[in-house]
């Protein structure tokens, strides 16, 4: 008889084995970050819930595709999950860039109604590209951090502010600054020879670069929201089986919700990290308030301009709710 029970342990085993599916988790931010964390929660969760039938292995750090690569990667088979900043892909469709129009959505709440908003329209647009959006989690606001006090709009005049893509360029010539192309690594350095006396980023990216030794002063202007979006193949969704695909989401949608919690975390900690160092954190005033406010409508309407009855549909929405 032993001989016969070996044998239909190794046929159970080998059924096992083949009902397990392994997917590879392709994401261009270090291990450390609230957005990874995030991934790795998500993972087990997705494991536990699945009973073990899926098993995701987060890839951080851009150890499997750079951080631009990712979703190309997915539609292309390369790899069958991956986390990537959807505004980074507004090159290839401005719907894409919704989150990322400055100065529309300010907050945790605007920047949900943005995402609800936009959700339709992205998703439509993804699945076309066979890729199956799992669920979405902003970084904290981009904010302004000055070496001087910005008291009114007028202030920003004949600065020097650092810019990082075309939209900031223009937020600083709209302010009458003078973009300078700054990365931020090299920001501290550029702050310290005066290479640069404003710019707009997160608290989160002031804290832990440690900004707050060359600036005093911090307004949550909180300009956008950038949000990662965690996706899947959807050939490779497909070859679930219904309960595996159900865990799956389930898992998702609680990471969704964990994961804007944790941002807004992240924002309030940096925040009181800025304020112990000695980094002056008010809310912007009126005239300045209006000149960034103007600034939004100008980028809005271009945005619209560009993304058709599509980014209509977005704007519409979100100015409803």
């Amino acid at each position: 008889m032993k001989p016969m029970i070996l044998g239909l342990s190794a046929i159970v085993l080998t059924a096992s084995a083949s009902a397990q599916t392994k997917w590879d988790l392709a994401s261009g931010y270090g291990a450390n970050t609230f957005q990874t964390k995030n991934l790795e929660q998500f993972a087990a969760d997705v494991k536990a819930a699945s009973g073990g039938k899926l098993l995701i292995t987060v890839h951080s750090g851009a150890s499997l595709f750079k951080q631009p690569e990712i979703k190309r990667a997915i539609q292309t088979g390369l790899v069958p999950a991956g986390e990537f900043i959807i505004s980074g892909m507004a090159n290839e469709n401005p719907i894409y860039g919704a989150d990322s129009i400055p100065f529309l959505a300010t907050s945790y709440a605007d920047a949900k109604r943005l995402y609800e908003a936009a959700k339709p329209v992205q998703g439509k647009l993804l699945a076309s590209q066979g890729v199956k959006p799992l669920f979405s989690v902003p970084w904290p606001g981009q904010s302004l951090y000055s070496v001087k006090a910005i008291n009114t709009a007028d202030d920003f005049k004949g600065t020097k502010m650092r810019a990082y893509n075309p939209a900031t360029t223009k937020i600083a010539q709209m302010l009458g600054a003078s973009p300078v192309t700054i990365q931020l690594p090299e920001l501290g350095q550029a702050l310290a020879t005066g290479a640069a006396n404003n710019f707009l980023t997160s608290s989160a990216s002031g804290a832990d670069g440690k900004l707050y030794e060359q600036v005093k002063f911090f307004y949550p202007v909180n300009g956008w929201l950038p949000r990662n979006v965690t996706a899947v193949s959807q050939k490779a969704f497909d070859a679930l089986d219904k309960p595996t695909q159900d865990a799956l989401l389930k898992a998702a949608a609680e990471a969704e919700t964990r994961g804007w919690k944790a941002s807004e975390k992240v924002d309030d900690d940096s925040i009181k990290i800025l304020k112990d160092n000695g980094v002056t954190v008010a809310p912007p005033s009126a005239s300045v308030n209006a000149a960034l406010q103007k600034v939004g409508e100008t980028m809005t309407a271009e945005w619209l301009a560009s993304a058709g009855a599509d980014g209509k549909t977005i704007i519409d929405a979100y100015r409803k709710q």
